[in-house]
């Protein structure tokens, strides 16, 4: 009776919740073709406007989400330190795009913070040069258990993966 009455009440009880999925996970690590190409046109619009706050200079950041439609969209926007790696970005972010006022490697191209953001988030970075125009642009992305990158053209067009 009692094996019973406790059968009752554990077919009865809700069953545990399933563990949430870590935030990465839910994140592609290469950028849909529609979120490359926003970032390509609206990551170069930025290009050379004033980044307001209280760095004298500071890399520009552009946080893309997607609006209720399923729209690339860029959902906020900020100014944040050169020389500072960037965190974690916040649930329901796709891809980051971060635009240097200035290379700081040999051959310019994506710096070690950037490369380390991807490997530890997983997900997309977009990196867009201030220092030429046209813009060049990268995209840094997690590849076959590995960070690499490649170049963007104006309008999206992609090149080879590069380690």
């Amino acid at each position: 009776m009692i094996a019973a009455l406790l059968l009752l009440a554990a077919l009865g009880a809700e069953p545990a919740p399933a563990p949430a999925a870590p935030a990465t996970a839910q994140i592609a690590p290469i950028a849909d073709t529609d979120i490359r190409e926003f970032a390509a046109i609206e990551g170069r619009k930025v290009v050379g406007r004033q980044v307001g706050g209280p760095y004298a200079t500071a890399d520009k950041l552009l946080l893309l989400t997607r609006d209720d439609k399923g729209y690339p969209v860029v959902g906020a926007s900020a100014g944040f330190p050169v020389r500072q790696s960037l965190p974690a970005p916040p649930r329901g972010v796709l891809a980051v795009v971060r635009i240097h006022q200035k290379y700081e490697t040999v051959v310019p191209g994506p710096t070690a913070d950037d490369l380390a953001f991807v490997a530890a988030n997983r997900m997309p970075l977009f990196v867009i040069g201030e220092w030429a125009r046209p813009a060049p642009m990268w995209e840094v992305a997690w590849v076959d258990d590995a960070v690499r990158f490649r170049t963007i053209g104006e309008v999206g067009e992609i090149g080879p993966w590069r380690d």
